[in-house]
C-alpha cells in the first residue's frame, strides 16, 4: 500500500485537531479568564531506504535516503501569560489579576483541593463566605491575626468576611475635643445669667451617647476675659446623671466632692482678693473706714457668708459726741471688682489688710483672649486645655481633654458661634471616640486586603486573598470550569501562597479579565486550517488514482 495515503490521513487527522482548538478559542472568546491555545505540528518517523556513507579519499559521502510518513500534533500549547483585556462591572467583588513578573492565579478550593482561576467574578455565599459565582468554589487567602490587626501569612484558608465578629465595629470613649469659633462680647446669650450653650456629644466605652452642657459667660469683656462652667451631662434619655451621682446617698462626701468637680475648680480661694476701693475706703485697726469715717468691723463683713452679693448691703456706723449713727454700703462699692462675684459661694473672710477673700465651689474656668488681636491667651490661667474629668462617673467613661486654642474673640455682629467638637484641633477622628458601629460596605484594594467599612466611620482589615504562582505556568492542567490544577510539570502549590504585589502584580476590583481569544488570529488561522485539510484530502485522492492504475494493470 503506498505510503503517501497514511501520510494524508496523519495530515487531516493533524489538521483536524488544529481545527477543534481552534474551534475552542472561538467558542470561548466571551469566557471570563479564558487561555486560547495553539497547536504546533511535529513529522512522524522516517523510513530509511539508504544509510549514510562517510567520505573516502577518493569518494564523497552519501546522505541518507529516508521517507516521510506524515505529520503529528507535536503540541497545544496555552497562552496562559497573555493577560486578556479588562471589563468594567463596577462589582466591588469582581477582582482582575494584573501581572507583572509572574503569571498570577486565585486560590480556590472545591471542598477536597485547593484549584487556581483566573477568573475573578466572586461573591458572597450564604455563609458569607467569598466564593466564585460560576461553581461556588472557597476563594482562600489569609486570615488577620487578633491579637495585632495585621494579616497572618500562613497556610491559606476560606476567607469568610461576614461572619459574626465582622458585622460591628467595637464603640471607642471620647478622649479628646476642641472649642473653636468665635466669641463676640456684645452678644446677649453671653451676658445672660445662662450664658452662651455649647454642647458636646461623647460617647463612653460602650459606645453610649452622652451631651455635655457648657456655658460660657463674658467676666470682664474690656480685659477679654470670660468663664465656662459645666452646666450639666444628659444620657441618651435625657436624664442628668451628673446632677444623679451628685445626689447620690451612696457615695461619701469624698467622692460628692470629687464628682463636683468634675469640671473645674472645687473649695477655691480667690488667688485675687477683692480690694477696698481706695480711696475712698481705707484699713484701720481692723475696720473698713468709709470717708466720712463711718466704719464695719470684720465679723460683720464675714457674717455675709454664702448669702454674700454684690448687692449684698453693710450697715456702717460712727459715734460722735455719744450719738450714734449709720449708713447702709453695697458690698460692690465697698470692694473693687466685686460686682463679678464667682458662683457657688461658701464663705467670705477679710486678710490682715483689709481684702475680701471669697470661698467657693468654681465650676466655671476663666478664660482670657489677646485684646490686641481676639486671639486665645489662656485658660484657667495656665495653657490651651483644661480636662472634662469623665472617668469619675464611672470605669466605662474616659477623661476628656478639651483644647480652647482655636476659639476667638471677635466683634460678630452680636452673634457668636464658639462650640465644642469632639477630636483634636488638627484631626476631628482623633480621640473622637466611636459608637458601635455596623457594617456598611466591603472594598478590596490593589494588595488583595479586604476592608470592612462601618457607619462610625471605622475601616477594618478582615483578610487578603492570596495568590499562587508557578514555575512554569503552561503546565497546569485546565479541568474546565476556568479552573486549573498543578501537574509535575507545573510546579507545586506550597499551601501559603504569595502577594500579589510582591513581584509588582495588583489586583482591581469592580473588574474582570476577559478572554484573551484574538478573533482575526483565529480565522486566520481557520483559513490556512482549512486549506492544509483540504491539501491532505488531495493527496488521499490522488494516491487512490495511482492505486487504480495500479490494478488496471491487470486488465
Amino acid at each position: 500500500m503506498m505510503r503517501s495515503l497514511y501520510a494524508g490521513v496523519s495530515g487531516l487527522k493533524t489538521h483536524q485537531t488544529k481545527m477543534d482548538v481552534i474551534g475552542n478559542n472561538i467558542s470561548n472568546v466571551n469566557t471570563v479568564a479564558f487561555k486560547s491555545s495553539s497547536t504546533t505540528f511535529a513529522d512522524i518517523m522516517y523510513q530509511t531506504t539508504q544509510g549514510a556513507s562517510g567520505a573516502t579519499a577518493t569518494t564523497g559521502g552519501i546522505n541518507p535516503t529516508q521517507i516521510g510518513l506524515g505529520t503529528q500534533s507535536g503540541s497545544i500549547k496555552v497562552s496562559i501569560a497573555t493577560a486578556g483585556a479588562a471589563q468594567n462591572t463596577g462589582n466591588a467583588f469582581d477582582i482582575k489579576l494584573t501581572d507583572s513578573n509572574s503569571t498570577n492565579f486565585f486560590i480556590v478550593n472545591n471542598g477536597s483541593e485547593n484549584l487556581f482561576t483566573r477568573a475573578g467574578s466572586f461573591y458572597l455565599d450564604g455563609n458569607g463566605n467569598l466564593a466564585m459565582t460560576s461553581t461556588g468554589y472557597l476563594v482562600m487567602g489569609w486570615q488577620v491575626d487578633q491579637e495585632t490587626g495585621s494579616i497572618r501569612k500562613d497556610t491559606v484558608t476560606p476567607l469568610r468576611i461576614m461572619q459574626a465578629s465582622n458585622l460591628t465595629s467595637e464603640p471607642e470613649a471620647t478622649t479628646q475635643a476642641n472649642v473653636s469659633g468665635i466669641i463676640d462680647k456684645n452678644d446677649t446669650d453671653v451676658n445672660s445669667v445662662a450664658g452662651k450653650g455649647m454642647n458636646l456629644v461623647f460617647y463612653d466605652n460602650l459606645g453610649y451617647a452622652y451631651t455635655a452642657k457648657f456655658a460660657m459667660k463674658s467676666f470682664n469683656v474690656d480685659t477679654g476675659e470670660y468663664t465656662i462652667s459645666l452646666t450639666g451631662i444628659l444620657d441618651q434619655d435625657n436624664v442628668d446623671i451628673l446632677a444623679r451621682a451628685i445626689a447620690d446617698t451612696g457615695n461619701t462626701t469624698e467622692q460628692v466632692n470629687a464628682i463636683s468637680d468634675l469640671f473645674g475648680k472645687a473649695d477655691s480661694t480667690a488667688s485675687n482678693p477683692y480690694t477696698l476701693q481706695n480711696p475712698p475706703y481705707s484699713w484701720s485697726g481692723g475696720q473698713i473706714v468709709s470717708p466720712a469715717g463711718f466704719t464695719v468691723d470684720k465679723a460683720t463683713i464675714e457674717a455675709l457668708g454664702t448669702g454674700i452679693t454684690p448687692d449684698s448691703t453693710v450697715t456702717m456706723s460712727k459715734t460722735v459726741n455719744g450719738t450714734t449713727t449709720s449708713i447702709t454700703a453695697k458690698i460692690s462699692d465697698i470692694f473693687a471688682g466685686a460686682s463679678n462675684f464667682p458662683t457657688g459661694i461658701q464663705g467670705v473672710s477679710l486678710d490682715d489688710s483689709g481684702n475680701l477673700l471669697v470661698s467657693y465651689t468654681d465650676t466655671n474656668f476663666p478664660i482670657k483672649f489677646n485684646v490686641n488681636d481676639g486671639t486665645f491667651n489662656n485658660i484657667n490661667g495656665e495653657g490651651s486645655t483644661v480636662t472634662l474629668n469623665a472617668s469619675l462617673l464611672g470605669d466605662q467613661f474616659r477623661d476628656i481633654t478639651l483644647d480652647f486654642s482655636k476659639a476667638l474673640n471677635y466683634n460678630n455682629g452680636g452673634s457668636s458661634t464658639i462650640g465644642v467638637e469632639r477630636g483634636t484641633v488638627a484631626d476631628s477622628s482623633d480621640g473622637a471616640g466611636k459608637k458601635l458601629g455596623a457594617m456598611t460596605g466591603v472594598s478590596i484594594d490593589k494588595t488583595g486586603k479586604i476592608f470592612g467599612s462601618y457607619d462610625n466611620g471605622n475601616t477594618i482589615l478582615l483578610g487578603q486573598i492570596a495568590v499562587a504562582q508557578f514555575a512554569n505556568a503552561s503546565g497546569l492542567e485546565a479541568l474546565g470550569d476556568n479552573v486549573f490544577t498543578s501537574t509535575l510539570n507545573s510546579g507545586d502549590f506550597d499551601g501559603i501562597g504569595v502577594e500579589v504585589s510582591a513581584d509588582g502584580g495588583k489586583m482591581s476590583s469592580g473588574q474582570l479579565e476577559m478572554s484573551n481569544v484574538d478573533l482575526s488570529t483565529e480565522f486566520t488561522e481557520m483559513i490556512t486550517t482549512q486549506r492544509g485539510f483540504q491539501a491532505n484530502s488531495r493527496i488521499i485522492t490522488v494516491s487512490d488514482t495511482l492505486l487504480e492504475e495500479l490494478t488496471n494493470l491487470k486488465r
